[in-house]
């Protein structure tokens, strides 16, 4: 199967040639670094090597949990936040059916998400809609101890607890944390719990590809052998040469535009289940970079629908944003466009045409529409969407995210400017 492609042509026209001087010396320290894993928080780099450390028995031992809790459950409630969510409901959305949540087809449980914010009347209507289901958890936290998914996870716990009994909740958890300490694994040890290990050297933004994602997306039905086979893929594609590959293009493209004086990034999609993973997207690279008074601030937006919202501004606006388009070639979707006798709505020149025919089209006039009106363009190009493209997608965007990182001096793998908040907010709360 042909790798994803990446279109910097464009985009580099239109950077500062001054910014150009000295960037691809600093992709190819850049790319130096990250493959031999000398930079700072080198520690945490072993999401380079997921693809190829799911073994086959913790291949099929991911597949035999996911196998019994989708045997006594219509819904599975997964509940983390940061990295140990967003990958995983970015993969659900973009491969997943639709309209899955409404749809009665019971294959599959329903995939629902919990602790990812501290919404009161969120998880109240929560706990209510479950209250009559057979439902299970799949709970994520190295610590055990991060705010919103320990609250919810007590909520949902107890809701269970008062319905199954206490032993016949324990079949219900699926616990994903660290392998020999913290609150979630002393509770998972005693409770007997199954559980899987977040790896120690794979930070959240870059876990989805570890038993984090591979865990609630094999019980949602999801192939996590197309996905991983993606992701080894573009692994080979870049270890056979760092500096010319995909998401080497990528991150020179977005450096280039960075000195540029163009320091907004929006990720733009052209398919809805496209966007939770701009989501995802968002935090990998707002994490990574946004640091020392540096970075590239990453923002997205999903087309056509956002051409009526924000389309004016990316138009028109200020000169200091580009975009990269993900563009999905073709689709299984085979819906054409009807032709109507009194063609009040003028639409019968396009009777017969595919729907998803017109949406390329409008793709690709609004992308010109936009270099035109001085906004750079990078376009990444995925042949379908599925399992195995998505699996490409995510390690490209990791990779080049580690690149894009280093090339601006910065550790990609800490977050020091979280834990601001939390030192406020358990002040606020009264924590000893």
């Amino acid at each position: 199967m042909k790798p994803i492609s990446v279109w910097v042509d464009e985009a580099l026209k239109m950077a500062n040639h001054q910014s150009m001087n000295g960037l691809q010396e600093s992709l190819r320290s850049a790319a130096y670094t990250l493959s031999n894993r000398k930079g700072s928080g080198n520690e945490f780099t072993g999401w380079l090597d997921l693809p190829e450390r799911i073994t086959p028995s913790l291949r099929d031992e991911i597949l035999l949990s996911a196998e019994r809790l989708r045997n006594h459950s219509e819904y599975v409630v997964v509940v983390g936040i940061g990295g140990s969510y967003l990958g995983t409901r970015a993969v659900l959305e973009a491969v997943g059916r639709p309209l899955h949540h409404l749809d009665q087809d019971d294959s599959f449980p329903h995939i629902l998400f919990a602790g990812h914010h501290l919404s009161a009347t969120y998880h109240k209507e929560l706990l209510r809609f479950l209250q009559n289901k057979d439902y299970a958890l799949i709970v994520i936290s190295k610590s055990g101890t991060t705010t919103e998914p320990a609250i919810a996870f007590r909520l949902l716990k107890q809701q269970l607890i008062e319905k199954y009994g206490e032993e016949n909740t324990s079949t219900r958890i699926i616990a994903i944390t660290d392998g020999e300490k913290g609150a979630l694994r002393t509770m998972a040890d005693s409770q007997g719990y199954t559980s899987f290990i977040v790896p120690d050297d794979v930070g959240g933004r870059y876990s989805v590809l570890s038993t984090v994602g591979l865990v609630p997306l094999a019980t949602a039905g999801i192939s996590i052998d197309e996905l991983l086979q993606g992701a080894a893929d573009m692994k080979k594609l870049i270890d056979k040469d760092p500096v010319e590959n995909p998401a080497a293009r990528y991150a020179l493209a977005r450096i280039a535009m960075y000195y540029s004086g163009k320091p907004v990034e929006i990720l733009v999609n052209y398919e809805p289940g496209l966007t939770q993973l701009g989501e995802w997207w968002k935090q990998l690279f707002g994490e990574s970079e946004g640091k020392q008074g540096k970075g590239i601030f990453p923002a997205a937006v999903s087309n056509t629908t956002d051409l009526h919202s924000m389309g004016q501004y990316i138009q028109d606006g200020l000169r200091i944003l580009f975009e990269t388009v993900i563009s999905v070639e073709n689709t299984d979707d085979e819906l054409t466009i009807p032709y109507t006798t009194d063609d009040l709505d003028g639409l019968n020149y396009l009777a017969g045409r595919p729907l998803h025919e017109v949406n390329t089209i409008a793709e690709e006039a609004t992308r010109q529409a936009h270099i035109d009106g001085g906004v750079p363009n990078i376009k990444i190009t995925l042949p379908e969407l599925n399992p195995y493209y998505l699996g490409q997608l995510i390690y490209l965007f990791e990779y080049a995210c580690g690149l894009s990182a280093y090339m601006l001096n910065l550790n990609p793998f800490d977050q020091p400017g979280v834990e601001e908040y939390k030192t406020n907010m358990f002040r606020l709360l009264g924590k000893r």
